[in-house]
């Protein structure tokens, strides 16, 4: 089963990124590193998947349950992801530079949508309904919500 993904990039998110790069670079060359920028890049890549790897170890095992159509575990991962993010949200507010992530979505937005989604693979259809409204209480201008509800309506008319 192929699954959807939504990817929404904040650009703007890039420009304090290039800036940590500049910096790094810039401390490569005072420290008289041959290939500073090679180094440089090496680093933020580092850095970026060890914040990833240990603040959001529950979102991506879940990621993982999802792709292995495990959705009841997939809730749980999320639902950790979700509850962590909410006692620290200020990791997910500044997720460009804490995670160097450049996503337009916060990591909470898509804990509640995956779990809403999770719940409605496995027939849930009630759980799903009740995330995504959360998804609109904590998110009002949320796409993502919008369009799921929508499309739950639309197929309960269409029965």
């Amino acid at each position: 089963m192929s699954l959807p993904v939504v990817k929404k990039i904040a650009w703007i998110s890039l420009v304090p990124q290039l800036g940590l790069l500049a910096i790094l670079t810039g401390l490569y060359y005072i420290l008289g590193v041959k290939h500073a920028i090679l180094f440089s890049a090496l680093t933020y890549l580092m850095m970026s998947n060890l914040a990833r790897f240990l603040v959001l170890k529950h979102h991506n095992r879940a990621v993982k349950f999802v792709k292995a159509e495990d959705f009841r575990s997939a809730i749980r991962g999320f639902q950790s992801s979700y509850d962590f993010l909410s006692t620290y949200p200020w990791i997910d507010k500044y997720r460009y530079m804490t995670l160097l992530s450049s996503s337009k979505l916060s990591f909470r937005e898509m804990a509640l949508n995956n779990i809403a989604f999770s719940h409605a693979q496995i027939g849930e259809g009630d759980q799903a309904i009740l995330y995504y409204n959360k998804m609109l209480t904590e998110f009002p201008n949320s796409d993502l919500a919008e369009t799921a509800l929508n499309f739950i309506d639309a197929f309960k008319s269409d029965r």
